[in-house]
């Protein structure tokens, strides 16, 4: 189970940080029809601002950039503070990469003389990002120059907690623990919130060292929290209690994921009810288990969709800036020249005049044609947008494909090494349409699964592969629930896609057998193998976590040369 909110927010970090932060939630869109009297860094920064503490994330990440590009070349603290104000906008909407980007760009406005807090606030918002996109050891990096900068208490022992938290991600418990345990010590007075928070993870950790102080340190944590109203605290604590007692205790469990969801909605908080929906579809069957699937699904896809927008918006504003600034300068550059040109017509004769009138002339023709070129380069993208959406790509790959166009762009593409990254990088994009595709397609449960399965198993078959299936003990199929029988199909292809992409096996047998009260599927082909675990995993992870939402396990037998085994196990 992945941890949720263990981790200090970074919006309640930065307040510390004297930058004030709030919440996330989705507003109007960043083109308002509200305009700035002056286009000047103090207005569009209160106007930024204005947005930011409204939550409307979009706008307020247009005023900062607006407010960034008015920055002088040499106020580097202002330029920082737009920039990483742009960070926070973008983390808190779940864009890490192009959070990483905006705060990547402060490092080098950084000066000795520069605010402490601005390198401290910087560098832990990089460490989140890197956190959260499973990047534990530049996470850590960079959690360690934020503490190298902290000169206060709160701030040490915030980061040494996400220190933590990393290592709790890569369930290092043990050194986990020691750093929480020496944090416990040092209990701020001022601030309870981070003892409960402190209490939380070390409860946690004693929890999967099977310590039975877990449950003494998630009860004071969850006190502090309720005497103290935080509700993203509490919906924590009540998760982690239904993760203690999943398995010794469902009903237990069951409340605690209930009333954990219950107040996550009540705060609007998306990521945590999905992750207490989760809980709730462990200890969740039948037609209940069901709903909850679909529900949190709905919930889902439903935050994929919202973060993906706002991740191309904040793209587009940054594309649609950089554009407006560098014609700007030429219209500048332009009207600085028609000024001096009108001084010197003064003292001019009429010969000279006439040279002035044609050079006017000129400027503005230059002028019209560089306006009218913008006008049909921005209808040429509108266009391009629109058969790219006409195309049905899903907004989940919008930032794979902008990345790989990029890398394209700027890379030499006749060295090998650059070649295979490419290449690598449109295999991703390909395999999550695949994916995305396949997820998506019906699947028929009824009286024809049996045969629908088998002949999509033989679709495989070719002059070069022989495929075949055996069968043990008779599987009723019709009392399978349908969810179950979903769920093996989209594994079962996703062998045989690994198969034919990578296997080069020529023998490939599938054998159907009910064992006890589960049934057991195994795979097995004579192809070259697969020598690399972290390869297994990026290719089939999909399939694992299918197994694991039916409460079935699949194992792996691996190396090279000696083919590829699987076998899958969940109950009937």
């Amino acid at each position: 189970m992945k941890l949720l909110k263990v981790h200090f927010p970074i919006f309640i970090f930065l307040l510390i940080c004297l930058i004030s932060i709030s919440s996330c939630t989705k507003k109007e869109p960043y083109h308002s029809e509200e305009k700035t009297k002056k286009s000047d860094y103090s207005n569009y920064l209160a106007m930024a601002d204005k947005y930011f503490e409204k939550q409307v994330y979009d706008s307020a990440f247009y005023f900062y950039n607006k407010s960034r590009l008015e920055c002088k070349p040499n106020e580097n603290e202002k330029i920082i503070y737009s920039l990483l104000k742009m960070s926070v906008t973008q983390q808190i909407q779940g864009d890490y990469s192009g959070s990483e980007t905006s705060a990547t760009e402060a490092i080098p406005f950084f000066q000795t003389n520069t605010n402490s807090y601005y390198r401290v606030a910087v560098y832990n918002i990089l460490g989140i990002n890197y956190k959260n996109t499973f990047d534990f050891n530049n996470a850590i990096h960079y959690y360690n120059l934020a503490y190298r900068f902290s000169e206060d208490d709160l701030q040490k022992t915030i980061i040494k907690n996400n220190i933590a938290v990393v290592h709790i991600e890569r369930r290092s418990y043990e050194r986990a623990l020691k750093i929480l345990l020496s944090l416990e010590t040092k209990k701020l007075a001022d601030n309870p919130e981070n003892n409960a928070r402190v209490l939380d993870n070390i409860g946690f950790c004693y929890y999967k060292l099977k310590n039975p102080k877990a449950l003494d340190y998630l009860n004071q944590s969850l006190k502090i929290r309720r005497e103290i109203k935080d509700n993203f605290g509490i919906t924590s604590s009540l998760m982690h209690f239904s993760e203690v007692y999943t398995e010794t205790n469902k009903k237990l469990a069951k409340q605690y994921a209930s009333d954990a969801y219950s107040k996550a909605s009540e705060v609007n908080n998306v990521d945590d009810r999905l992750a207490s929906l989760k809980l709730l579809i462990q200890t969740s069957e039948g037609k209940e288990l069901k709903e909850t699937t679909s529900l949190y699904l709905k919930i889902n896809d439903s935050i994929i969709r919202t973060r993906q927008k706002a991740k191309n918006q904040f793209a587009k504003i940054k594309y649609d800036s950089k554009k407006d600034r560098e014609e700007n300068l030429i219209l500048k550059a332009q009207k600085a020249e028609n000024d001096l040109l009108l001084e010197r017509q003064k003292s001019q004769n009429l010969i000279y005049l006439v040279v002035i009138i044609v050079g006017v002339g000129f400027l503005f023709f230059l002028y019209f044609y560089l306006t009218n070129k913008g006008k049909r380069e921005k209808t040429k993208a509108v266009y391009e947008s629109e058969i790219r959406i006409s195309k049905k790509l899903h907004d989940e790959l919008a930032n794979d494909v902008f990345h790989t166009m990029t890398f394209a762009e700027t890379q030499d593409l006749k060295v090998p090494d650059k070649k295979i990254v490419l290449l690598d990088n449109l295999e991703k994009i390909y395999a999550n349409a695949r994916n995305i595709s396949k997820e998506n397609s019906i699947i028929d449960t009824g009286e024809n699964y049996e045969n629908n399965l088998k002949e999509l198993l033989t679709s495989y078959k070719s002059d070069t592969t022989e495929i075949i299936i055996k069968k043990g003990n008779t599987i009723d199929w019709t009392n399978i629930q349908p969810e179950k029988k979903i769920a093996l199909q989209r594994v079962l292809h996703e062998l045989m896609v690994n198969m034919k992409k990578y296997s080069q096996a020529s023998f490939v047998v599938i054998d159907f057998d009910v064992i006890e009260n589960n049934i057991q599927i195994k795979y097995s082909d004579n192809g070259i193998g697969i020598e690399d675990k972290l390869v297994l995993k990026n290719g089939l992870y999909n399939a694992e976590n299918r197994i694991k939402t039916i409460k079935g396990t699949i194992t792996f037998d691996i190396g090279t040369g000696k083919g590829f085994k699987a076998k899958i196990l969940f109950p009937k």
